[in-house]
Parts: structure tokens; C-alpha cells; sequence
């Protein structure tokens, strides 16, 4: 079978479509035939490893000190179909069409793909009837994130929320989730993602290039920074008393800061990451099926130009998510 193998840390030069050999799924595994993945922001940074030393060197120490040998093929999530099933596995059948994360494998830059079916590794689900496998495959991760931090914050209706990143993966999915819960929601992003956040429920859109959402004198309920580059003390003033402080991608330096925030005030400050459940899968789906949310897609690419779609992606430039189209 075809696929993108990860020769290298570094540059998007270092993947590389090859000819690898297909998969066959153990008794507790599906054969899925990849239809779509996705390349998100979590792909190329792992590619790159341009992470903290406290981070990278641990991952190293896992997939290898030069190259990668243990984990070839990235990819966090795609949409596609099953092929076959190992006999221990009843929860799936030959021929449903399915979409989820891969868990710590990866693997989904690739013409197929085996899944454990457990709940420790990656989340699988039957796909949504109005969705395309390219859509599908755009949910999982970042729909997991969005929901992992607002189902935090108690949103009632009528509650200000505030997104940071909005434009992003998770960003996307966050301003839908919050519209969702009856929130007035304020996306701050680039210029160029403005109008298309109008378009998936944001009442009101800030450039942060042209404006500092601390400055202008608006408190808020509920403030989520999805990329981690708010500054802590003025954000803190600018969440209202008994308000949530969300932050995905947060460092560590704020752990601790959080937690004096959250001790000493009614403020609370949330960190961490999602864990990836097949029922908070099933649920992601149950609101796209009930036309609540829906996966924006800003470029597509084939198998054999996942490197190009890495460089875009490493511009932080994109609308929603960037997908990869395996096969139709």
C-alpha cells in the first residue's frame, strides 16, 4: 500500500510517499481502508520536534534519538471504511463507514490502517450520515478539545464567551460548541478569518493584530485560549468574577500560576489535554447529525503532497482544518 512515511525530524521534506506493507488486523483490531485524514497543528510540531526539551526529549527517547524508527507514518485522524474485522471485535462490521483518532499509533497518512478497538487507544465511531469522509475526518481531535474544555465552564445561555484562536481547528469548533450552549461569542483571529467566523455563529470578531481584547473594557464569562499565547495577568482582568480561564497548549510556567489564581480568587483557571473517548465521539456526532456543528475545511491535498500540506499548516495561517484525501 501507499504511504507517507516520517523519515526525519525537522522539515516537511522528511515525509516521504512509499510503498509499505498493507496491514492485517489482529483478533481485536479493524482493517480500515482510509478515505481521509488531516493534518493538524499537533502533526507538524511532532514532525518537527520543535517542542520544549522537556517534551522532545522523551519523544525521542520513544520513537529514536536520530530518526524516528518506532512510529513511521503520522497521522492523528481520518474517516473511512472497514475492510475487516478480527474476530474478538463485535462492535464493528465489514463495510461501516467510520471516522476517529488513532491514539499514540498514528498511522493515518496511509492507503489503510489497523485500530484496536479499546477505549485506551484512539476513539472509533460510526460516521455521520451528512458528512463527507474529508469532513469527517476533520472532527475528531479538535472536536475533542473544544468539548473537553468548554463542557468545563458551565456555559449558560446568555454568557459571554471569548475564543482565542478562533479561526484554527479547535477554535472552529469551539465557537460552534459555545454558540451551541446559547453563548454570545467573541472570536479574536487574523484579519482573514474574521468573515468566516461571522459565518459559524460569532457575534462579534476582533483582529488581534489591530486590537487587544484586554484593553477595550469587555469582561467575559468564559475566556478560551486555544493557542496558548494570551497574556495571563491581563486576561485574568478581563474574566469576570467566578469565570472560566480555559487554556489548551498552555505552558508549564502557568501551571502554577493558575492555581494561585484559583485558590486565591473565584476565577477559575483550567489546563490540560482531552482524553479521547468513543463517547464523546458518539456525542460529537449526535450534534453534527443534529446540524449543531459542522467541520470547516480550509484546503485539501492527496496522499502524495501530505509534505506541502505540512508547510501550509506550519504557516498558522489556515481556516479551520487542512485535509488529506487518501482515496474516493
Amino acid at each position: 500500500m501507499k504511504a507517507v512515511v516520517w523519515t526525519k525530524y525537522g522539515s516537511p521534506d522528511g515525509l516521504l510517499l512509499k510503498e509499505v506493507e498493507k496491514p492485517t488486523p489482529k483478533d481485536n483490531q479493524v482493517l480500515i481502508k482510509v478515505h481521509a485524514a488531516t493534518v493538524t497543528a499537533g502533526d507538524c510540531e511532532l514532525r518537527s520536534l520543535k517542542l520544549p526539551v522537556w517534551f522532545s526529549l522523551p519523544l525521542r527517547l520513544y520513537w529514536g534519538v536520530r530518526k524516528p524508527k518506532r512510529t513511521i507514518i503520522l497521522g492523528q485522524e481520518l474517516s473511512g471504511e472497514i475492510e475487516a474485522v478480527g474476530k474478538d471485535v463485535t462492535q464493528f462490521r465489514k463495510g461501516d463507514q467510520v471516522f476517529g483518532t488513532t491514539g499514540l499509533g498514528f498511522g493515518a497518512y496511509a492507503e489503510y490502517k489497523c485500530l484496536t478497538v479499546a477505549a485506551d487507544e484512539g476513539a472509533l465511531a460510526i460516521k455521520p450520515d451528512n458528512m463527507t469522509h474529508e469532513e469527517a475526518a476533520a472532527v475528531p481531535v479538535a472536536g475533542f478539545e473544544a468539548w473537553h474544555f468548554l463542557g468545563q465552564a458551565n456555559i449558560q445561555p446568555g454568557q459571554k464567551v471569548l475564543i482565542m484562536g478562533a479561526g484554527g481547528s479547535i477554535g472552529t469548533f469551539a465557537v460552534q460548541l459555545a454558540r451551541h450552549f446559547g453563548a454570545e461569542v467573541t472570536g479574536v483571529d487574523r484579519a482573514e478569518k474574521l468573515n468566516m467566523l461571522r459565518s459559524i455563529g460569532a457575534a462579534h470578531v476582533i483582529d488581534y493584530t489591530k486590537e487587544d481584547f484586554t484593553q477595550n473594557g469587555e469582561t467575559y464569562d468564559v475566556i478560551f485560549d486555544v493557542v496558548g499565547k494570551s497574556s495571563f495577568p491581563r486576561t485574568i482582568k478581563s474574566l469576570k468574577q467566578n469565570g472560566y480561564y480555559l487554556l489548551a497548549n498552555a505552558p508549564l510556567s502557568l501551571l502554577i500560576r493558575g492555581r494561585w489564581i484559583a485558590r486565591n480568587s473565584s476565577k477559575k483557571v483550567i489546563m490540560g489535554t482531552s482524553t479521547q473517548k468513543p463517547e464523546d465521539l458518539m456525542l460529537l456526532k449526535e450534534l453534527i447529525e443534529a446540524g449543531k456543528i459542522k467541520a470547516v475545511i480550509d484546503r485539501r491535498y492527496p496522499l502524495e503532497q501530505v509534505a506541502e500540506a505540512h508547510r501550509y499548516v506550519d504557516t498558522g495561517h489556515k481556516q479551520g482544518n487542512v485535509v488529506i484525501t487518501v482515496s474516493n
